[in-house]
């Protein structure tokens, strides 16, 4: 070993028990944790402990009930929301949602290569929109406003009519693109077009949106959105932002989960007593 420089700390040579720890265990620990906190918040749903309209905890309230991160608490919400169990107003709380049937859409297990493709670009869109969505409240203009509005009515509009939504879906983002006043988040959003929307990619999410609850559960995440631009609060468009798109992604990696799981053996109907 060579001596120590004069003048300058000797360090010792890292060992075994002082090199640092890059080993997965933290992550796959956040993610356990998470989900036990949303077994405990499912389980109480589901024994009607909580019901319809009840208001969940703030998230320092489940921080200090369950002895964890704020990023344990938001990873957890984001899955109650994909699974259709819970629905957060930004500013206001969140809220326990009526049961709805069907549960999460079906993925064919045919698409799951299609599936990682969409994953991948949810992932580049949280990265993306979520700081266009804050940009767009400091720089939009009442034109951009205005533009974003009439794309949420004319998507509503089709879902009470039963028409085609995705290219309502795409026209909103793009505007919000279009208000940062930088040119660059709109050329990529053009660049990758309505294959931006997962529904046009994954026949699963289309059948599911075939019901008006889907398309409406989408749009209010978008109002929310909306609402912060509109009123020039950058930090509440950032986070409804990325509420909204982690819910699409939460949404397809249960969809991933279930396509990749056996289907459950059908069960013998029981035999019926004589008379």
């Amino acid at each position: 070993m060579a001596a120590p420089i004069k003048g300058l700390p000797a360090y010792p040579a890292p060992t075994e028990s002082t090199a640092p720890n890059l080993s997965p265990a933290p992550v796959r620990r956040a993610r356990g944790l998470a989900n036990a906190v949303v077994e405990d918040f499912s389980g109480k749903i589901r024994d009607r402990l909580l019901t319809p309209g009840d208001k969940l905890p703030t998230e320092s309230e489940i921080m200090r009930a369950h002895d964890v991160s704020r990023t344990v608490v938001r990873e957890a919400l984001s899955k109650l929301q994909a699974a259709g169990l819970v629905e957060t107003r930004h500013g206001i709380g969140t809220f326990v949602l009526p049961p709805r049937a069907g549960g999460v859409f079906r993925l064919d297990p045919s698409e799951l290569t299609a599936s990682v493709d969409v994953l991948a670009v949810l992932e580049l869109r949280i990265s993306l929109e979520t700081e266009s969505a804050g940009l767009a409240a400091m720089r939009r203009s009442e034109t951009h406003l205005q533009a974003m509005r009439q794309a949420l009515d004319d998507f509503e509009r089709n879902v009470a009519m039963g028409g085609d939504t995705v290219g309502h879906d795409f026209r909103f983002h793009l505007q919000i693109a279009e208000a940062t006043g930088n040119p660059y988040f709109a050329d990529i959003m053009n660049h990758l077009g309505t294959t931006l929307i997962p529904r046009t990619r994954i026949s699963g999410i289309r059948n599911a949106v075939r019901g008006h609850e889907y398309l409406s559960r989408v749009n209010r995440e978008h109002e929310e959105i909306y609402s912060a631009i509109a009123r020039k609060d950058p930090e509440s468009a950032r986070a409804a932002m990325r509420i909204h798109l982690t819910n699409s992604r939460e949404r397809l990696r249960l969809a991933q989960e279930a396509a990749k799981s056996p289907p459950a053996p059908v069960q013998a109907p029981a035999a019926t007593p004589e008379a």
